[in-house]
């Protein structure tokens, strides 16, 4: 059973910065595109960021490119979001997730996604 815990959330000043980090189990960890997503209060959730087994291909949503990075390591199961010039409007809930697709492309949809982390709060007050 895949189970991904992401950590690394709090509250930090607008133009600092935090890194999110998720930790997955119960699979080969290597294998599979790893997403981020947010959710915002009243809001749909978001594509973020997403990265293919490799690492070798990253994918962002216009707003964070430039200030956002993710990134893996495939020896410790984890992935990482890297945010930097925080602004409030990326007050949100961030999600990790992953798909049952070996070796896939990222993907930006959440409707590519299979499997889901509980959630970490970022707020970035105004």
């Amino acid at each position: 059973q895949v189970q991904l815990v992401e950590s690394g959330g709090g509250l930090v000043q607008a133009g600092g910065s935090l890194r999110l980090s998720c930790a997955a189990s119960g699979r080969t960890f290597s294998s599979y595109v790893m997403g981020w997503f947010r959710q915002a209060p009243g809001k749909e959730r978001e594509f973020v960021a997403a990265i293919n087994w490799s690492g070798g291909l990253t994918y962002y949503v216009d707003s964070v490119k430039g200030r956002f990075t993710i990134s893996r390591d495939n020896p410790k199961n984890m992935v990482y979001l890297q945010m930097n010039s925080l602004k409030p409007e990326d007050t949100a809930i961030y999600y990790c997730a992953t798909n049952a697709i070996r070796f896939g492309a990222p993907l930006r949809v959440r409707e590519g996604y299979d499997y889901w982390g509980q959630g970490t709060q970022v707020t970035v007050p105004s």
